[in-house]
């Protein structure tokens, strides 16, 4: 077959047109094969002819798209120096951008014998393993370009491919579970009138399927256990043949950008499918094991966990850091991706043996031109020592914020002496981020994610139920700040039912109330139940796929859902740039007025109220008029303020509305429990009785002050004052009719005035 020299650059497998230019590092390989496999399983081996800098690199003209390939790299076998090389096995081009089949859990993909793991398995892995495949990378993207959603605006949900879209009811069968089944316009409507700006998409690199689930007929469903960081996942393809995933990948898109969704991918760039020293040969171990894997310092037959999986990837090898970086970057300009969510982010910082903020990988992030720019979330945490780093990332990243999730557990089945901390995760958390520069956009909040309970099942069970999974109950979190609401898992009790369902929209309230980047769990919005199974892993079926059939409970949630989250975005007050203008503690209350704390009785909170172990409820006045920042127009907004009253208590409260300062009347918008229409009003020192486990929103319309005690209105006042020395002038929005309609809503829909500057240089009114 004719070969000529090529280049050692771009890595992986690159088709021009004409021919594919093949390029692999190796720092320990003595001769690398290059394996084109035949769909009849044929194969032709082809010695790479040049090497440069470690990387062994050829030009074959005559090798097309859908060729399947693979490397078998000859080397030491010397596994207590760290090396693995074994020809015997077909190997996985670390950069391919699509992989075909997937391993079946034969002997041969090991490189020892199971009864004896001292001794040598040489048998041949090809027809067990997985085949790289050259892809086409020409794709026409039409005029698709990325959404403009900035931080403070985005509303994040979670989604897995398969689980999303398998039983929908509108999707073909034949698309259902797949990356086409995603783009589908029924899917795509729904995230639409929910309002959510962008779909967080659990793993979709190529990943292996575990052999030892299968066994148990169970599967790898999450996707945790990467293979292929290139190369989208070839089981969620609906249609094609080797390497058409990629194209059906862009299509997604393209479909989702045209409807203005962000996709955001979960990552998983901290270990690899091949496990310990005995996981199988696949790709890395059998190239370069000492390059890529951080092996125990005098013990390098052995791998440095600290994931739990059995390896983890040496975050301070420069071929390791480079294959990141260049993975990243081909998702953002290839693959046309809006940003990341890095799984186990702290194991990215352990550069040597300690976490550190600093290390290569951070700075290469920030000083990238491409991956710099879009949207970077860390699950700040990994099972090393050290490894919990909620607060601690470079202030480009946001952060899945575990604090909020706990505390706002917490708060809402009544746990004692959570009253001050729920407060400082509902303005945002600048007691951990503004120390370090951060802004709210830090901190990504939510209460349930696909790890854990679903929201209903938080509700419903003080108990994981796992036995599905075959581990006898032992997987998964034990404690998990839930709260059964009076009986373990489902029943006929109408009070129960009315509770779980009322405690199920308080969590979604406060949640997308709450200053920072509000995450939903797919299916959250529906009531959907996993019958307490918080580790849903392996459970490939109907346990953990999306039910769209739903009953009358349902649907009325799936209605709140939508209403709050519009809510949240006509309102800048819920969703600002910048944290409230006090200290961290408590919220941030200040003399600027732009938040202030009350206790039931109407009066400001006292320290010593708050760490009262039976303190349970609390009301938050949100001062629209004292937004003291600019949009991103660099004009002054003003938005209508809000009374939030929070009942955490397992008794109904009576809450006394502030004096006349705050507002002269307030208006219901939205009611956890439905005792109060929308649209129902109140005035100063008016007493409103919340049901227990209950939340109340009530807005007004910017105001002047009004004359109290001391002869002028201080809230009011002081917001007026800082309007009168911020830039840019600011203007009242028109307030909307709050008469009801026919069918029993405020007119134009429940929500509240939306927030507006002045008028734009083209007539129209940007909000924050």
């Amino acid at each position: 077959m004719q070969i000529w020299p090529g280049q050692p650059y771009p890595l992986g497998a690159t088709y021009n047109g004409a021919g594919t230019n093949f390029a692999i590092f190796s720092e320990v390989a003595e001769r690398v094969e290059l394996c084109l496999i035949e769909p009849d399983g044929t194969e032709t081996r082809v010695d790479l002819p040049e090497v440069d800098a470690f990387v062994w690199h050829g030009y074959l003209p005559a090798v097309q798209p859908g060729q399947r390939y693979g490397y078998r790299v000859h080397g030491p076998y010397d596994p207590s120096n760290g090396h693995r090389c074994d020809p015997s096995k077909l190997l996985l081009d670390p950069y391919a951008k699509a992989i075909h089949g997937q391993v079946d859990g034969h002997p041969s993909l090991y490189s020892y014998q199971f009864d004896d793991p001292t001794q040598r398995n040489e048998d041949d892995s090809a027809p067990h393993t997985m085949q790289s495949v050259v892809v086409n990378p020409f794709f026409d993207w039409g005029h698709d370009r990325p959404p403009e959603h900035p931080y403070h605006e985005t509303v994040i949900y979670e989604a897995h491919v398969k689980g999303l879209t398998k039983l929908h009811p509108a999707v073909p069968e034949e698309l259902r579970g797949t990356y086409a089944g995603l783009a589908h316009p029924a899917v795509i409507e729904h995230l639409k009138e929910l309002g959510v700006t962008a779909i967080e998409l659990m793993p979709v690199h190529q990943f292996v399927n575990d052999p030892s689930l299968q066994e148990k007929g169970l599967s790898n469903y999450w996707g945790y256990n990467t293979i292929g960081f290139f190369a989208p996942h070839n089981a969620y393809a609906a249609f094609g043949g080797p390497g058409q995933q990629v194209q059906e990948f862009k299509a997604m898109v393209r479909e989702l950008h045209a409807a203005d969704i962000e996709v955001i991918l979960d990552v998983v760039y901290n270990h690899t499918a091949e496990g310990n020293h005995l996981g199988p040969t696949l790709g890395f171990r059998g190239i370069d094991n000492a390059n890529y894997y951080r092996l125990v310092d005098d013990d390098k037959a052995h791998y440095f966990d600290t994931t739990g999986t059995g390896n983890s990837l040496l975050m301070r090898s420069p071929h390791v850091l480079q294959l990141i970086m260049d993975s990243l970057r081909y998702w953002v300009t290839e693959m046309h991706v809006d940003g990341f969510r890095f799984d186990l982010a702290a194991t990215l910082a352990r550069q040597f043996h300690e976490v550190d903020r600093l290390s290569a990988f951070f700075d290469l992030v920030h000083q990238d031109p491409v991956v710099s720019q879009v949207k970077l979330i860390a699950e700040p945490w990994d099972i090393g020592e050290g490894g919990y780093l909620v607060g601690g990332f470079p202030p480009l990243w946001s952060e899945w914020n575990g604090k909020y999730r706990d505390t706002v557990r917490d708060f809402w089945r009544s746990e004692p002496s959570r009253l001050g901390e729920f407060a400082s995760r509902l303005s945002g958390s600048s007691d951990l981020y503004e120390h370090t520069g951060r802004r709210p956009i830090a901190s990504v909040n939510f209460v349930t994610a696909h790890d854990g309970f679903t929201l209903r099942d938080l509700v419903s069970y003080n108990e994981k139920h796992n036995e599905a999974n075959g581990e006898d109950n032992r997987d998964g979190e034990s404690f998990n700040r839930s709260w059964n609401c009076g009986v373990e898992g489902p029943t006929d009790d109408a009070a129960i039912i009315a509770l779980r369902a009322r405690q199920q929209r308080n969590f979604i309230a406060t949640l997308m109330l709450s200053q920072g980047i509000p995450m939903l769990a797919h299916g959250d919005e529906l009531g959907r139940t996993q019958q307490g199974n918080n580790n849903v892993y392996c459970q490939d079926d109907e346990l953990s796929w999306v039910d769209w059939d739903l009953d009358e409970t349902q649907t009325a949630l799936l209605e709140f859902t939508r209403r709050v989250v519009r809510l949240r975005r006509e309102h800048p007050v819920f969703r600002r740039r910048r944290f409230f203008a006090g200290s961290a503690e408590h919220g941030g209350e200040s003399e600027l007025g732009d938040i202030a704390w009350l206790s039931p009785d109407g009066s400001h909170m006292e320290d010593t109220e708050w760490n009262e172990s039976l303190a349970r409820a609390v009301m938050v006045f949100l001062n629209g008029d004292a937004i003291i920042e600019p949009n991103l127009r660099g004009e002054q907004i003003v938005d209508d303020s809000f009374l939030v009253l929070f009942n955490g208590q397992p008794e109904p409260t009576s809450f006394t509305l502030p004096e006349a300062e705050y507002g002269r009347e307030w208006t219901v918008v939205l009611d956890t429990d439905s005792q109060f229409d929308a649209g129902d009003t109140a005035g100063p020192g008016e007493e409103v009785v919340l049901a227990r486990h209950s939340l109340v929103v009530l807005t007004r319309p910017p105001m002047e002050p009004v004359p109290t005690a001391s002869g002028t209105g201080a809230i009011a006042e002081a917001a007026r004052e800082a309007a009168r020395t911020s830039t840019g002038p600011r203007r009242a929005p028109e307030r909307r009719s709050r008469r009801k309609d026919a069918a029993g809503e405020p007119a134009g829909g429940p929500a509240t005035p939306t927030g507006k500057t002045t008028d734009a240089p083209d007539g129209t009114a940007d909000d924050a």
